[in-house]
């Protein structure tokens, strides 16, 4: 009898610990730096060669209207970590280590990973950090068990410097393929789970050569079709160049989460393994007359000149190319495969999403700024707003302090530092935003000018945005 009562209870034991495994599922969270949403095979784009995440877009969901708060790296990162805006956390600008060597993410800034922690995850992050250089600001320290990166945003793509057991160490071979030897081994390693592997590439970022042989041959020789060739005094040649190099370290990101998602294969945890991939803003290659993200350059023979705030060469910009980011979830238990979500979201979103996958809820604060996407996965009918809120304000090559309310119709960017810079489209009538309105005169365009300005000033107010506080922070005529 005492037998069988203690073979009873160790099924109840196992059986418990079997569906406690099954409700915190293997969290994989892929993020590139720099990859444009037009930069996927699922998005049509003419080029791009992408087949393991087009294998992700046809088993998850497809997030076509996911974008960024701010278009560039470190405030990117930051509100992804925390959910709160950049101007909330004192990180506005990309991290430059020559001139913000002692800068970075509040360590006491709570975090999903170390939420995560909490509810019995091991954590590991592989790849950029860019939250800060100092000890710390170390990853191991934000919510991390495990890290083997680089602390910066600059790197090379071939044997790179990294840091490995907290050490710093050169490695031979093609940075993302040696990324993802190590977060291989991270899973190999704790396939038992639950755990939560963070992997940040740096491509498709600038410096794009060299890459794979196999990744550069499909470009190697390729014409490229361009968005806007007759883009007054556009640098065609140089576009195209650029595209070619761009497409093929995107190809070999894709190459490297094939490689991710056959080792889940291999050791069965896909079914229990959430995969999420996304981006930390978007990229221009041409578009508009310039290339790079949010801290854009004009890539023209002849750019505008100077002002007082930018200057030669210089576009700052907040533009869709910049802010929209290639997003898909594939979530075996949500069932969820071949779904399009066509929703607003952002990377603030991700906090209580991942944690709400975790069967972690009661963990998410209150104080977050960003919205649990799941009952959007689920396809469940809710109310969601479709406003979205960015701002970015430059201090490295230029110098703004851009603001910006984006509807589906209508975008409104206001630079409380050069007012003369402010813009306003009809998304719907100009997807490619190359009509600034601002200073239309007509009825509609005031009516949209005063709601618009509302809703920014409301959430800067609550933000508790300083830059309110600046003369030219009074409302549009």
């Amino acid at each position: 009898m005492r037998r069988r009562a203690t073979a009873l209870i160790l099924a109840f034991i196992l059986t418990s610990a079997s569906a406690a495994h099954a409700a915190r599922p293997n969290i994989v969270f892929i993020y590139t730096d720099d990859q444009a949403a037009w930069a996927l095979g699922a998005s049509q784009h003419p080029h791009a060669s992408t087949p393991h995440l087009d294998r992700l877009v046809r088993e998850g969901a497809y997030l076509v209207n996911s974008f960024t708060v701010t278009p560039v790296c470190s405030p990117s990162r930051a509100s992804l970590m925390t959910s709160r805006y950049g101007s909330e956390v004192g990180i506005t600008e990309w991290i430059n280590p020559r001139k913000e060597a002692k800068h970075g993410l509040d360590p006491d800034t709570v975090t999903w990973p170390e939420l995560l922690q909490q509810h019995g995850y091991t954590t590991g992050l592989v790849g950029k950090w860019h939250l800060g250089l100092p000890d710390k600001f170390h990853p191991t320290r934000t919510g991390f068990d495990y890290f083997m990166g680089f602390r910066g945003g600059g790197n090379s793509p071939q044997n790179p410097q990294l840091e490995k057991e907290g050490k710093q160490q050169k490695f031979q071979g093609l940075t993302p393929d040696i990324l993802t030897d190590h977060a291989v081994e991270f899973i190999q390693r704790n396939r038992q789970g639950p755990f939560l592997l963070c992997l940040h590439y740096r491509a498709p970022h600038a410096r794009w050569l060299p890459v794979a042989e196999q990744d550069w041959a499909p470009f190697a020789e390729l014409d490229p079709q361009i968005p806007n060739p007759d883009f007054p005094k556009l640098n065609v040649a140089r576009v195209k160049k650029m595209t070619r190099e761009y497409l093929a370290s995107v190809k070999s990101v894709d190459r490297n989460v094939g490689r991710v998602l056959a080792e889940l294969d291999t050791l069965k945890l896909t079914s229990n393994t959430v995969v999420i991939f996304t981006s930390d803003h978007g990229y221009n290659m041409g578009h508009n007359g310039i290339w790079h993200k949010g801290n854009g350059h004009y890539v023209l023979t002849e750019p505008p000149p100077a002002t007082k705030h930018i200057p030669r060469g210089q576009r700052p910009n907040m533009y869709d190319h910049s802010l929209r980011v290639p997003t898909i979830i594939r979530w075996p238990q949500a069932n969820i495969a071949g779904t399009t979500v066509t929703n607003t979201v952002s990377n603030l979103d991700w906090f209580p999403t991942v944690l709400s996958m975790a069967g972690a809820e009661h963990l998410i604060p209150k104080t977050i700024r960003g919205r649990n996407m799941t009952p959007l996965l689920r396809g469940k009918q809710i109310t969601w707003d479709n406003d979205l809120y960015g701002e970015y304000s430059t201090h490295h090559q230029s110098t703004t302090h851009m603001r910006m309310l984006r509807t589906p119709r209508w975008k409104l960017i206001r630079d409380f530092l050069s007012p003369e810079r402010d813009e306003l489209y009809n998304l719907q009538e100009d997807p490619a935003e190359s009509n600034n309105l601002i200073r239309a005169a007509t009825p509609e365009i005031k009516s949209v000018l005063a709601r618009l300005q509302k809703k920014l000033v409301a959430q800067m107010q609550a933000n508790e945005d300083a830059v309110l506080q600046l003369p030219s922070a009074s409302p549009q005529d």
